[in-house]
């Protein structure tokens, strides 16, 4: 099978992929979830004309000369309006957020009135009529659209839900993101490793890139290079109505890379294997019933790439959120030499320089290696056939971080 480019790849990957199910959650539990029908408010907001301040409200004909004595008629604090009506020379001590008292127009800040005795103060600065009163509806009428659907249920947007009257709201259900790692070398962290053994680091990784774009994961931890045993897991990842599977290793051509055949064996319909891509060339992808397969690379680098590059806009997608890679400009900290027919992506630090961002690539750029990968807070992309570069000259960056 010939190499996929990169671009054509991400296409057939993301074909077909949009959000399928919806649930209703609490709205507690509503943060970073993404709304799954348009919201209309269910009441008016604010229900009644309400104080801005503490202070008084007065009638503004009444402050039009100053200073005045005005004859405290009452108290309207929050949530417990003033029954009466105000009338020629009186007022009512009012606080934030109470309902203004029929018959006033006008509140007058505190800090602008003196306090003579209990039932009398006096004004010595008036603000326009109208002036520190929220008028009723100010902020949403009952029926008014207030958020539409697709929208990344935010601080902003959970709050105005829940002054909307909503205890509970229509979300997208999260995509499930089942992980099989594959290897007899492979023992989890913590283990006492034997001679030849490493430890499986990739899982934790793929992991975390999945749930910042929306996804549950659930890891099916390591699978020996037995066919048995991977299909075992297979089954059990769509069993579980994993959206996408993901395997860790095994998608090369090696004798002891199984997972092609046993996933052939399971059904699964082959899109592509293989892009020409640096690292990440053996990314292999396609489809066992609803289940959505990415074969990942298993040098630890390499998986991480794919997974910012194919996985996450996936999941994304899935999930009913939008997503783009951070792509940037910047110059080149050094030079590059030319690349073949596979598109690059070479980790490097981008930081601010005296002509703007400045991309340095790290010297050593082999897939194993995680330490750079950790340090590294973007990628360099060389498309294919590129010529030498200089320092100084222009590149595109992905922002990792």
């Amino acid at each position: 099978m010939a190499l996929l480019a990169v671009n054509e790849a991400l296409e057939r990957l993301l074909d077909g992929a949009e959000p399928s199910e919806s649930e209703t959650v609490a709205i507690a539990e509503a943060a970073g979830r993404v709304l799954a029908e348009p919201l209309t408010a269910r009441r008016t907001q604010p229900p009644f004309d309400a104080s801005a301040m503490d202070g008084y409200a007065v009638r503004a004909q009444d402050v039009a000369r100053l200073p005045v004595t005005l004859r405290v008629i009452g108290i309207a604090p929050a949530g417990k309006r003033f029954a009466g009506v105000v009338g020629p020379g009186e007022a009512v001590r009012i606080f934030t957020g109470a309902p203004v008292p029929e018959g006033a127009d006008t509140v007058v800040i505190q800090e602008d009135t003196r306090k003579l005795d209990e039932n009398t103060v006096e004004i010595v600065e008036a603000p326009a009529k109208g002036r520190h009163i929220r008028r009723r509806g100010l902020d949403f009428r009952e029926g008014d659209a207030l958020l539409d659907k697709g929208r990344l249920l935010d601080a902003a947007a959970l709050s105005l839900a829940a002054a909307a009257n909503y205890p509970a709201l229509p979300v997208v259900k999260r995509p499930l993101l089942a992980i099989i790692a594959t290897g007899d070398e492979l023992m989890p962290p913590g283990s006492d490793t034997g001679p030849d053994q490493i430890i499986a680091s990739n899982a934790y990784g793929v992991a975390a890139i999945a749930e910042a774009a929306g996804a549950r994961v659930l890891d099916l931890g390591i699978a020996p290079d037995r066919r048995q045993a991977i299909a075992a897991l297979v089954r059990r990842a769509v069993d579980e109505g994993a959206d996408v599977l993901v395997t860790l290793g095994g998608a090369s051509v090696g004798d002891h890379d199984l997972t092609h055949a046993v996933l052939t064996e399971q059904g699964m319909e082959l899109d592509f294997w293989k892009i020409a891509m640096r690292p990440g060339k053996p990314l292999m992808f396609g489809r066992l019933g609803r289940t959505r397969f990415i074969g990942l690379p298993g040098n630890p680098v390499a998986s991480l790439v794919c997974s910012y590059l194919f996985l996450k806009p996936l999941l994304a997608r899935l999930g009913g959120r939008h997503y783009a890679p951070d792509t940037l400009r910047a110059k080149l900290g050094a030079p590059l030499p030319a690349n073949d027919r596979r598109q690059d992506y070479i980790r490097a630090t981008l930081q601010d320089g005296p002509e703007g961002l400045l991309a340095t690539p790290f010297i050593v750029q082999d897939s194993s290696m995680l330490k750079v990968f950790a340090n590294a807070n973007a990628l360099i992309v060389r498309e294919p056939h590129s010529p030498a570069a200089n320092a100084g000259d222009s590149c595109t960056v992905i922002r990792l971080r």
